[in-house]
């Protein structure tokens, strides 16, 4: 039995399809891997960080006590890492962060957003108070970053639009976290904020350039890289 299970955690916005390709890959050199589907309901008392903890505890659950858990965060799941953590009560052997967000306590997608710039996470949140939801990517809009015509239609029919509430919530850290090496994983320019701030706190990093969904063009390297961190971010 493998020590070590790798949870491939999917953005809030999408669904698990961004990550299958790259779970098959995986499982094909002898890793164990789960892919927790994020659940929330939009009717519910509970914030939306919570509930996605929740979704990934749950599936986590019936790991062995002796096997611990690398946490791999895409995107938008990068600021959740924590809170999966101390929901799940599990060890976790590393965090990997895959063109994602760092978390920062306390801290609302949107403030992460105007850390980058002020002026477009304003204009983003005029948008959304005016009732737009985000994303509302259409078929053309990914066609550059998703090829393949079938793997893009499958994932535009998992996509989540969200609303202004969504992107304000608080998201908790908890004090003594990272309490497990991290690992960072660029793929495009839009996070070379990301990964300076994760070069900066010493963190293992490597750069795969393709699109933010590159885990669907080319999961062989992108599994591979993914390995690469887990042995580095010791």
């Amino acid at each position: 039995m493998n020590k070590e299970v790798f949870v491939l955690i999917h953005s809030p916005l999408v669904g698990p399809l961004t990550w299958a390709l790259v779970a098959d890959e995986l499982r094909r050199v002898g890793v164990e891997v789960i892919v927790p589907l994020l659940h929330d309901a939009g009717d519910a008392k509970e914030p939306y960080w919570k509930q996605h903890a929740a979704s990934v505890a749950r599936a986590v659950a019936a790991v062995p006590a002796e096997q611990t858990l690398v946490l791999v965060g895409h995107s938008g799941a990068g600021p959740l890492l924590p809170a999966i953590r101390q929901m799940s009560g599990r060890p976790v052997a590393a965090y990997l962060f895959v063109d994602a967000v760092i978390p920062e306590a306390g801290a609302s997608r949107l403030a992460l957003m105007a850390e980058e710039s002020t002026e477009i996470a304003e204009e983003f949140r005029l948008a959304l108070a005016s009732g737009e939801r985000f994303p509302a990517w259409s078929d053309a809009d990914l066609a550059e970053v998703i090829p393949d015509g079938g793997l893009r239609r499958r994932m535009l029919a998992e996509l989540r639009p969200r609303s202004l509430a969504f992107f304000e919530e608080p998201l908790p850290v908890f004090d003594s976290w990272p309490d497990a090496p991290c690992g960072y994983l660029k793929f495009t320019s839009a996070y070379e904020r990301w990964e300076a701030l994760a070069r900066r706190n010493g963190w293992m990093c490597r750069e795969l350039p393709g699109g933010h969904f590159h885990m669907l063009v080319n999961p062989a390297a992108v599994a591979l890289e993914l390995m690469n961190l887990r042995k580095g971010a010791t």
